[in-house]
């Protein structure tokens, strides 16, 4: 590789790359704003001066290349001078909107003003007004006054979501950023500018104003809206999700997520309508009618659900697993399925929407986890199965995480069937007829893994709490008001579910059929079925990382 001197260090680089990303890839954070990784280089922000030793002027890290034996200066006289000048410039008309802006405390402007400016400002005159609340599209919402014109939203429109809609008008210090003519800001992606903005001129609809970010947790995550299954940051206040934002995984969605996905997955998950509060069996047995369901605690759901399961043979039952749920989950249920009935009925329900699919990230398969359900043997629903089912031989369903509403003709077959067990998160169409409802924890609520359409497997971790956990140290991320709120204090009061893992359900049934599931937690359980999967042997938990690991690939041995 070739080498440079960055403030006296030697640090390698790549043909063709500039200094900034030589200093970045090294630990050496200069200053910069317009300059993005993943978006063409535009300069304008002048943030990034370095000084290079026998040119007499500073240049700008950003575009300029590294060369060999190169020596940069990053802290001299000059440059701190020419940081100072231009953190100066970019305050003169900014608001001191701090107090009030969503994007207080993760700020690339505080930051810097702290980091690079002098406190004080030579300017006596007026500051500059522009409009304060301008509505750029259906999610994005303008603030003219902070904005710095890195230019940065403009290039992602044009250069990632491949929809130009946004430009810049006038010029000098009357220069802002409008949609072109007649357009809006609704591309499928168009949410991400709001955190390439490295100020808090566009925030989100969504999110504005619910939260200060030091008063959230935030936990990395896998965003279950489509098979591409994009790296995600979840933040929590209150033990309720507020807003989703992409995480970096250049090998799966680089710095993305499209709009859907952070808008769409968590909308259910502290729904106190849609979903089941406690376990609940069916108030009359003797009828098929939706008469109602009874709640009742866990104890009696089991054990109701195991008076079911010993009614039936093998052949009488369909098991139903989910590509909604996790790897684990779905392998419990397998085994559940082989060990106690020696069936192999296992199948699951697709969810392919053609409209849904783009060449940029999100895909047609609406689901986390179908390459995972394909890697344990569990095939989707096919023709034979409906005929099955059709045919009456069938008499029970158990069902993990899915609505039997999904399959084709279910409105005939299920006169045919006299018993479900439920295990879901939410209310659907078929869930009020249940026998059993056992309530699953959603993805947000757990430890888990999902295989995307490249078979990388991804780890899940809880952000959310349910009625049987803490908000410990180690088990959760903390905010502020986690640490320090006191049990009278009504931020420690937000909402939890008597919810528990589909796995640990399973474990709890099988249990009571007089079998003993070797797996005490859902690492456990991952464990045990790496062992069936000869790609897959020798995996954990550590083994997947926050990036993932493709099945296949020989895990990273860490010092």
């Amino acid at each position: 590789m070739l080498k440079l001197l960055i403030d006296e260090i030697e640090v390698e680089f790549f043909a063709g790359e500039t200094i900034i990303q030589a200093a970045l890839r090294a630990g050496n954070d200069i200053p910069h704003f317009c300059y993005h990784p993943s978006l063409s280089v535009s300069g304008n922000c002048r943030t990034c001066l370095v000084e290079l030793e026998n040119i007499p002027k500073l240049v700008i890290a950003c575009s300029t290349p590294a060369t060999e034996g190169m020596k940069v200066h990053t802290k001299s006289e000059k440059v701190v001078h020419a940081q100072n000048a231009v953190m100066e410039f970019l305050l003169i008309n900014h608001p001191l909107d701090c107090p009030i802006c969503d994007e207080a405390g993760e700020c690339k402007l505080q930051d810097y003003a702290y980091q690079y400016g002098v406190g004080i400002s030579r300017f006596d005159e007026s500051k500059n007004h522009k409009d304060k609340r301008v509505k750029l599209g259906p999610e994005v919402m303008f603030d003219q006054e902070r904005c710095i014109s890195c230019s940065r939203c403009i290039r992602f429109c044009e250069e990632i979501a491949k929809d130009p809609e946004l430009t810049f008008v006038d010029r000098g210090d009357h220069v802002t950023i409008e949609t072109f003519p007649g357009e809006e800001l609704d591309n499928p992606y168009s949410m991400n500018v709001i955190e390439i903005c490295p100020v808090g001129a566009l925030t989100s609809e969504e999110f504005r104003f619910k939260s200060r970010v030091w008063e959230m947790s935030f936990t990395d995550t896998i965003c279950p809206g489509c098979a591409r299954g994009c790296n995600t940051i979840m933040g929590v206040r209150n033990n309720e999700i507020l807003r989703i934002e992409p995480r970096e995984n250049l090998s799966v969605n680089d710095y993305w997520l499209c709009d859907w996905g952070r808008l769409n997955t968590i909308k259910q998950v502290n729904d106190e309508e849609l979903r089941f509060k406690s376990p609940a069996i069916k108030l009359n047995e003797g009828t098929t009618e939706n008469i109602g369901l009874l709640d009742v605690n866990w104890d009696e759901a089991i054990s109701k659900s195991v008076s079911h399961l010993k009614n039936y043979s093998g052949s009488d039952i369909m098991f139903i697993a989910s590509a909604h749920s996790t790897l684990e989950d779905n392998y419990a249920l397998k085994k559940f399925a082989k060990e106690i009935f020696n069936s192999d009925n296992v199948f699951y329900i697709p969810h392919t929407d053609e409209n849904f699919g783009d060449e940029i990230l999100r895909k047609s398969d609406m689901t986390p986890n179908s390459s995972g359900l394909k890697m344990l043997g569990i095939d989707q629903y096919s023709d034979s199965v409906v005929d099955q089912l059709s045919s009456g031989k069938i008499k029970m369903l158990f069902i993990l995480n899915e609505d039997v509403k999904g399959i084709r003709g279910a409105d005939v077959f299920m006169n045919n069937i006299e018993t479900t067990v439920q295990l879901i998160s939410f209310k659907n169409s078929s869930s009020a007829s249940a026998n059993v409802i056992l309530p699953v924890s959603t993805y947000s609520e757990i430890n888990g893994t999902f295989v995307n359409f490249q078979n990388r497997i991804q780890r899940l971790r809880p952000a959310v709490t349910t009625l049987e956990q803490e908000r410990l140290i180690g088990e959760f991320s903390l905010s502020r008001l986690d640490k320090f709120g006191a049990h009278n204090d009504r931020w420690t009061r937000g909402t939890k579910f008597n919810a528990r893992p589909g796995w640990k359900i399973i474990k709890l049934i099988a249990k009571a059929m007089g079998h003993e599931f070797d797996f005490d937690n859902s690492e456990e359980v991952f464990t045990e079925l790496a062992g069936t999967i000869p790609d897959m042997n020798g995996y954990d938990y550590d083994t997947l990382g926050k990036i993932g690991i493709t099945i296949g690939e020989k895990p990273m041995v860490e010092a």
